[in-house]
């Protein structure tokens, strides 16, 4: 192992010539022995020495701590002063405060020795620490989501920069923080702040999961779908010494899942609910009037009149236009917690809840007439349609949506035998 070298920064001819021998003799190589701070800072550059014994008092144009500190702060090597007196210490305390960051001249060998070892120790321990805190953040920085950490008192420790980018706040202006501060939280599910999330997590010491739609609300306002967990930290020992937070924004995931919520229960036109997810609601009506025997419900099942000739005569492209604008006329006829859903082609049902008797049904049948009959204005073209419509309901208790809606289109059938433009009641 080759020895390690020494530069000594002193003006006294004697005191350098004692170090270098007791240097030379404890098994260190002396580097250089300079006089001057300026010519001290170029042979630091040069020779690159594992550790410099400077004088405190160091004469000339740049003192012995200003030297110190562009060698240690610039070079990263390790410096220890020397100095006369313990006098010394107290002009220099702060340089001084440190166990083994001086020496008191005349020399002695055993204490040169304890200082230099201890302190080649303190800055190999120091560049580990360093080099490690440096990987840690490179992947920290690296990963692909969010992280925050804190303290144990729940204050903002740091922050990557997708945290940066996502919530709009900068490590540097957050440093320091309440986490609920910087990091705003709503769960749309119940409407309410999450508050208290770190010191949550740290109490009970386990990991939580964010709630399902949990929104982040941004330091300018946005607001953004998140997802993911908050961990407590923990050290060798165990002892939880604060929270990490890591999170996604998870908004494009979430309008593709509403896109396919869309695309599974609503009808790609005319954007009126599926049969599927008529079914599914006739099938929640039916079981909720099982539970009240006052409660009436009804099905009407419409077939436009004569669409088919709009489609042939003006083609697809306004035969879907017309489509769309029967839908909206449809929606106008009914009132909020009614459904009205398209089947296919021009056929479309209609559920009614919570009505008085047939009367209500009947009467939304000919509301629904009345607004079919007024024109629509499409590409310049007046068109207007009627419909032929079944209407049934659960005066016989149904037992399958299946059934209700056979017996609707059974009379309807039966409103288009009597001429179209009509109802009929099964």
């Amino acid at each position: 192992m080759l020895a390690r070298k020494i530069l000594v920064v002193e003006d006294e001819k004697i005191i350098t010539s004692n170090i270098r021998k007791s240097l030379q003799k404890l098994g260190y190589s002396v580097s250089e022995i300079t006089k001057s701070g300026k010519e001290a800072i170029k042979k630091v550059a040069e020779t690159h020495p594992h550790l410099v014994l400077i004088d405190i008092c160091l004469a000339g144009e740049i003192d012995g701590v200003h030297v110190a500190d562009i060698i240690q702060n610039h070079f990263h090597v390790p410096v220890i002063y020397l100095t006369e007196c313990l006098e010394y210490k107290t002009l220099h305390k702060n340089q001084l405060s440190e166990p083994f960051s001086y020496i008191v001249k005349p020399v002695i060998e055993r204490d040169l020795y304890f200082a230099i070892e201890m302190a080649l120790y303190k800055h190999q321990s120091k560049k580990i620490l360093y080099e490690e805190k440096q990987r840690l953040t490179t992947i920290i920085n690296s990963m692909g989501c969010a992280v925050i950490v804190t303290y144990a008192n729940g204050s903002i420790q740091m922050m990557n920069p997708i945290a940066e980018r996502i919530t709009g706040w900068k490590q540097s202006e957050a440093f320091g923080k309440d986490l609920v501060e910087v990091v705003n939280l709503v769960d749309k599910d119940v409407g309410e702040t999450i508050e208290n999330l770190a010191t949550d997590v740290m109490e009970a010491g386990e990991i939580f999961n964010l709630p399902e739609n949990c929104t982040l609300i941004t330091k300018d306002g946005r607001e953004i779908a998140i997802g993911d967990n908050v961990s407590p930290i923990r050290d060798q020992d165990g002892n939880i010494t604060g929270a990490v937070l890591i999170f996604q924004d998870i908004s494009k995931r979430k309008q593709t899942e509403a896109q396919l919520i869309r695309n599974a229960f609503y009808d790609g036109l005319t954007a009126l609910p599926n049969r599927v997810l008529f079914l599914d609601r006739l099938r929640q009506t039916i079981e909720r009037s099982k539970r009240r025997s006052d409660y009436y419900f009804a099905v009407l099942f419409l077939d436009l009149d004569g669409f088919k000739e709009i489609n042939d005569r003006f083609g697809h492209g306004i035969g879907d236009d017309f489509l769309i604008a029967i839908a909206r006329r449809l929606e106008s006829c009914l009132r909020g917690g009614d459904t009205v859903a398209r089947f296919g082609g021009d056929e479309f049902t209609v559920l009614l809840e919570d009505i008085k008797d047939i009367t209500d049904a009947t009467n939304v049948a000919k509301r629904i007439q009345d607004s079919l009959r007024l024109p629509v204005n499409l590409n310049g073209y007046q068109l207007s349609t009627t419909a032929s419509i079944g209407i049934t309901w659960n005066f016989s208790n149904h037992e399958e949506p299946a059934t209700l809606l056979r017996d609707a289109d059974i009379a309807m059938y039966r409103a288009k035998r009597q001429g179209k433009a009509t109802y009929a009641i099964f």
